[in-house]
């Protein structure tokens, strides 16, 4: 059963338990960066990044980290333009949405402008090394991402 995909925080928020671990997602063509939250919504933590395949074993992967972590909501970075206008990252981001709803999860497209440079920054500013940046930045992505929804969703700042 395919569950809320919207673009709407409040609506997202509705549609969720009181709390519980979110689950950040960066989506790039050659992998998904994966951040989870804790259950009060404080801070997003960088996860794993998964190499991208086909779309079962995309969900299998995200549903084992489901299924672990106790997720109760997912929130998936929505590559806009800087315009604000979607391309055709976005379209592709939204039909994974309706895709992955089929986990039973609400999920929540959230604007991803400036996260990989934002991640880049933070990570440079802790003395990454440039390799050690190059596998971690999606994961580190879909850490901004998702800490950027839970700052909004906790503060209650519609």
């Amino acid at each position: 059963m395919a569950a809320l995909v919207t673009e709407s925080a409040p609506e997202f928020r509705d549609a969720l338990p009181e709390g519980g671990v979110l689950l950040g997602l960066d989506l790039g063509t050659k992998t998904i960066g994966v951040a989870t939250c804790d259950p009060g919504w404080s801070y997003a933590t960088a996860g794993k990044t998964l190499a991208r395949g086909k779309f079962a074993a995309d969900r299998a992967a995200i549903e084992a980290i489901v299924r672990d972590r106790r997720v109760a909501g997912l929130v998936v970075g929505l590559p806009l333009n800087m315009d604000g206008s979607s391309g055709p990252r976005a379209q592709a981001t939204r039909a994974f949405a309706r895709n992955i709803a089929v986990l039973g999860l609400p999920v929540l497209l959230w604007d991803e402008r400036w996260s990989s440079a934002s991640a880049e920054r933070d990570m440079i500013a802790q003395d990454f090394s440039r390799a050690k940046r190059a596998t971690r930045i999606d994961s580190h992505a879909a850490a901004v991402i998702l800490q950027g929804a839970i700052d909004r969703l906790a503060g209650g700042l519609f």
